[in-house]
């Protein structure tokens, strides 16, 4: 609710602006009045005011970042690069904290624009003509979509379907089910004004409805809103079900996160939900890959946690405590391909370019322990040593050596033709493994264990060449289970999904019950350089342990009490509250608003 003179005046009017505008500028157009009373009774008025919409989603909780890649960094596979701030883990969360202070805020936005159209546009709906129904159809996607992030991050919260005056800002917050109840009939009354895939990228379609449809059932069925928890699961079944065989998946995983492989027909097929970018027209940059590489061509702030890179199997579809071919001192040996297409670690090559065209290409080896590393010179096609900023240099302190533990984000960072500061490949929001492993997952949790379970869950893990659902869990419910949820983690780390799921299946607590710990230590001498390198120090009994309790065995969550003292740590005074499934009511809202209440704990 910001300011009572501004949250809900982020009204969506007319656009003084031509209407020879290309399908590209769409997105970016922003309304530049904000008066809607008679203005909705066209189709260009329509369709300007979805614009105003569609552009709230463009806003970040960090510098030039997609609000949703933060997400992540808020759970047990990631953590940002101070020591115990992670959002959710302890650290700063309360009332006053900014950050939720502004997806409050930018959700309600969403909202609010949502709700000025389709308000505005209903005493037109008999007269409009074109495509003005798949504009307001877009709408009301648009602001389930809002909806879902507010009901994951703070649970009941206040519900508009219409525009609010002041006096009506002070409202108290509807049940979780109510609001739920209310956006799957919203959109089922929807679907068929949207096509299956839309015309211009960027904007939701039919298979984005569905998919909302059953991200909201997904959640309510978790958590049992009002009761109703085998109802919701059903219904994300059904919804899930719709889109497959709709859309298809992309050949390749890497192909979906840079800008060249995005280019590609199938990958545009599979990203259901993306927010758009682009270096034509108007230009508009993000700064994924800048925040999150070595320090040798970029910034790090956000690190990949040790609980993640343990969570991809072996090749041969078994975890690491249980296949064969795990080699601790070789853990990057043998592993689902996803991890390799997410992750850089020691001695991988990374490339990148620093300023788009050859010039900038940077091509060198990454090294936890030496100050100096291998770099590749393009002009004479030859390697040769340099300094190494993950280790020596003024800002060594944010590296994946130091402020992380032994791993950088490859996915989103794996690009060679853009700057790795002004990126503008598309971020994700939504893609079509999730609508398989939404659907597998309510599934299994119905009990209906059946071939269109496994076949789902396949389609997702042949793409990366791992094999079928073994044999020992069909039929078996809880094994079915642990095997969803694993998958949900290695498919979609960085994407978002994961803050979600951590509060659905309440592990919380398991994934921030201590401190982060990493790669194996070295040895020193005296003066600080390196006698024995950590991975040269592994023994073979350096394997996590899976099985502390039916929990960690359950979720994949790895415990390294028996070899601790030999591993990277960080995040010493890490803990958790079960208060932090849901955040704080901002401090500011209440102080407007004190019918909202707060959050218990808080």
């Amino acid at each position: 609710m910001m300011k009572k003179s501004t949250l809900f005046k982020y009204i969506v009017g007319a656009f003084l602006v031509s209407t020879t505008l290309s399908c590209k500028d769409f997105l970016d157009r922003e309304p530049t009045s904000y008066s809607s009373a008679g203005f909705y009774k066209s189709e260009g008025a329509v369709e300007d005011g979805v614009s105003g919409i569609y552009a709230t989603l463009n806003f970040t909780f960090a510098a030039s970042l997609p609000f949703h890649i933060i997400y992540d960094h808020w759970t047990g596979l990631a953590f940002e690069r101070a020591e115990n701030t992670t959002i959710g883990a302890g650290g700063s969360l309360n009332p006053e904290n900014a950050v939720i202070a502004t997806a409050w805020t930018n959700f309600y936005k969403m909202i609010d624009r949502s709700n000025e159209v389709l308000t505005g546009a209903e005493p037109y709906l008999e007269t409009l003509t074109g495509k003005s129904k798949q504009y307001l159809a877009e709408a009301r996607v648009l602001r389930a979509f809002a909806y879902s992030n507010l009901l994951t991050m703070y649970g009941k919260v206040p519900f508009f379907q219409k525009p609010v005056t002041p006096e009506e800002y002070n409202v108290e917050r509807t049940n979780e089910d109510v609001i739920v109840d209310f956006l799957l009939a919203d959109l089922d009354a929807c679907l068929n004004d949207l096509p299956w895939i839309a015309d211009n990228r960027g904007r939701v379609d039919r298979a984005v409805a569905y998919g909302i449809k059953a991200r909201l059932a997904l959640l309510g069925g978790s958590l049992n809103y009002g009761g109703k928890g085998a109802a919701y699961y059903k219904i994300a079944a059904e919804s899930a079900k719709a889109v497959i065989g709709q859309r298809q998946l992309a050949a390749k995983f890497d192909d979906l996160f840079n800008k060249t492989g995005q280019q590609k027909a199938d990958v545009r097929n599979e990203s259901l939900f993306e927010i758009i970018y682009s270096d034509k027209g108007i230009k508009k940059s993000h700064w994924i890959a800048f925040g999150q590489v070595s320090r040798n061509y970029g910034q790090t702030g956000r690190h990949p946690s040790q609980l993640l890179a343990d969570t991809y199997e072996c090749k041969d579809g078994l975890r690491i405590d249980e296949s064969p071919l795990y080699d601790p001192k070789k853990p990057w040996a043998n592993r689902d391909p996803r991890f390799r297409s997410t992750l850089w670690m020691h001695k991988d090559t990374v490339e990148g370019n620093t300023n788009g065209t050859s010039t900038g290409l940077i091509k060198f080896v990454l090294d936890l322990y030496q100050p100096t590393t291998q770099f590749y010179n393009y002009n004479t096609k030859t390697w040769a040593s340099g300094t190494n900023a993950d280790i020596n240099s003024g800002a060594a302190w944010t590296s994946f050596a130091n402020a992380g533990v032994g791993y950088i984000w490859k996915k989103y960072s794996n690009e060679t033709v853009e700057a790795v500061g002004t990126q503008t490949c598309n971020a994700i929001i939504m893609r079509y493994p999730e609508i398989l492993l939404t659907y597998a997952e309510a599934k299994i949790e119905l009990n209906e264990l059946d071939a269109s379970v496994y076949d789902a869950i396949n389609q997702v893990r042949n793409r990366s060449k791992m094999p079928n659902v073994a044999a020992d869990r069909i039929g078996n419910q809880q094994r079915m289970r642990q095997l969803v949820r694993r998958e949900r983690k290695v498919e979609f780390a960085l994407e978002g999904l994961h803050f979600s799921d951590m509060r659905r299946w309440k592990i919380g607590d398991l994934e921030n019950e201590g401190p982060s710990y990493g790669y194996p230590l070295p040895t020193r001498a005296a003066n600080g350089s390196i006698l024995q390198e950590g991975y040269d120090l592994v023994t073979p009994d350096m394997v996590p342990n899976f099985k502390k309790t039916a929990r960690h065995d359950l979720n994949d969550i790895a415990n390294y009490d028996a070899y601790k003292s030999k591993l990277k740590v960080r995040d010493l005074n890490r803990f958790w509250d079960d208060k932090f499934y849901l955040f704080p009511i901002p401090q500011r809202e209440l102080d407007l608003a004190p019918a909202l209440g707060q959050n218990n704990g808080y």
